[in-house]
């Protein structure tokens, strides 16, 4: 008899993906798909947020949501991203029925918070094929010069 040997990083990993499979090929035909597999992430934007000496470059997919439907508010220490998709509801799609869809409609929000202050006069948006590009200056100090300090008797 041989033995399947599987290494310790990859085992849990390989494992839940045979359950899920299980779960699916038994389930699939009595409930519908969404009600189990619904992942929590499919209503949070993905973001790249990249940090620069001088500024902070954030990168969120919001593929075909239009800028109408997007709200951002710019605090000094955090940017709140909200996005609503609405569903296509028309008369020609209440005369079908759906065998599967994965596309996600509602509410989006995303909040991110940073550890050096947001210029918000300076920050800007830009929406480009789905990527909503935010460019958030860093408040720069007044005090930037360095002081020698002396010291008295």
């Amino acid at each position: 008899m041989k033995y399947l040997i599987k290494k310790p990083d990859t085992f849990l990993s390989s494992l839940n993906e045979d359950i899920n499979a299980l779960v699916q090929k038994s389930f699939d035909n009595i409930f519908p798909e969404y009600i189990f597999h619904q992942e929590l992430k499919g209503m949070a934007m993905p973001v790249d947020v990249k940090e620069y000496d001088d500024n902070y470059c954030v990168k969120v997919e919001l593929p075909g949501i239009n800028k109408e439907n997007i709200n951002i508010d710019v605090n000094k220490s955090y940017v709140k991203i909200e996005a609503n998709r609405d569903s296509e509801s028309t008369e020609e799609n209440k005369k079908h029925k759906y065998h599967k869809t994965e596309f996600r409609y509602g509410n989006y929000s995303r909040t991110l918070y940073f550890p050096y202050e947001i210029d918000v006069e300076k920050s800007s948006a830009e929406l480009t094929k789905g990527v909503l590009k935010l460019n958030l200056p860093k408040r720069q100090s007044e005090d930037k010069e360095t002081k020698k300090l002396e010291i008295k008797e």
